[in-house]
């Protein structure tokens, strides 16, 4: 047999960026990603052991193309360090996804094959996508989706009913359930929380109006929008189309993608059109 050819002076000059949750769970599919991206190109391969130093691979990658391997989590880093060197139009990212499969959502949504073989033979050959990004004033970004929930209940009560409390609670409980038959079971509370929301300017919702949650998805809309849609407690969700939106109230928690971000009393979001770059199949493209 003769032994693999070199990659020709063609071929593409790669920074593999290999996260260190891929590495702990799926060594094969790493190891799969990464035979086949050294064989169709110039690649150096790079193994940071946290997000400094992923940071500062990819800071150093001169004029190699960064290839991502790992999780949804590992994309968003990426993305935001390229924001933050204000390069992520002049850039394009590879990813290859490895890593739960909660934890691959965005890159499904985005189109990334999920396999690692696909994934590799994309990253060589496949076709550039612009995508737009959704910029926070604290310079977080948002790859796809953002949800502001409302909050789950008040932080710090399960302290105050611990120990001794727990324990004569359960021993009412007991009793009660000796004594009397249980109770049919209640619907649960629907929470609620109060938002000022401004889209581009015009007041969409006040603090007088309660809301169930707020959810902003970039690369929905035309022209560089995100569709911004309010879900009150009752009734049909209002949607609109915005380049900023602001949300501001009391403190409250939102999830960007993956990552959940907060308290924050204040904040607003802004659309940047096609501002990064993504490797995907040329019939994805």
């Amino acid at each position: 047999m003769s032994a693999a050819q070199p990659p020709g002076n063609g071929a593409p000059r790669l920074l593999v960026v290999i996260d260190p949750v891929a590495r702990r769970t799926d060594g094969e599919s790493v190891r799969i990603a990464r035979d086949v991206l050294s064989a169709g190109s110039h690649a150096k391969i790079c193994l940071p052991d946290g997000p400094e130093e992923f940071a500062r691979a990819l800071s150093r990658r001169g004029g190699r193309r960064p290839v991502v391997v790992g999780d949804d989590r590992a994309l968003r880093r990426a993305v935001a360090q390229l924001h933050r060197e204000r390069e992520p139009a002049g850039s394009t990212l590879s990813l290859i996804p490895v890593g739960a499969a909660a934890a691959l959502e965005l890159a499904r949504s985005l189109g990334v094959p999920t396999s690692a073989v696909a994934a590799a033979r994309t990253a060589l050959d496949g076709a550039v996508r612009r995508l737009d990004l959704l910029v926070d004033d604290s310079d977080g970004v948002v790859l796809g989706a953002l949800r502001i929930p409302a909050p789950s209940g008040a932080p710090g009560m399960e302290a105050v009913h611990s120990g001794v409390t727990a324990v004569w609670d359960t021993c009412r409980s007991l009793v009660r359930t000796l004594v009397h038959p249980a109770p049919a079971a209640l619907p649960a509370p629907l929470r609620t929380h109060r938002l000022r929301i401004e889209a581009d300017g015009v007041l969409l919702n006040d603090l007088d109006r309660p809301v169930e949650s707020v959810t902003v998805t970039s690369g929905c809309g035309d022209g560089g929008l995100a569709e911004v849609t309010i879900h009150p407690p009752d009734g049909d969700p209002v949607t609109t189309e915005a380049k900023a939106v602001t949300v501001s109230g009391s403190d409250f928690r939102y999830r960007a993608d993956i990552q959940v971000g907060g308290p924050v009393r204040t904040r607003t979001w802004t659309v940047r059109a096609g501002a990064w770059g993504l490797m995907l199949p040329v019939a994805d493209a």
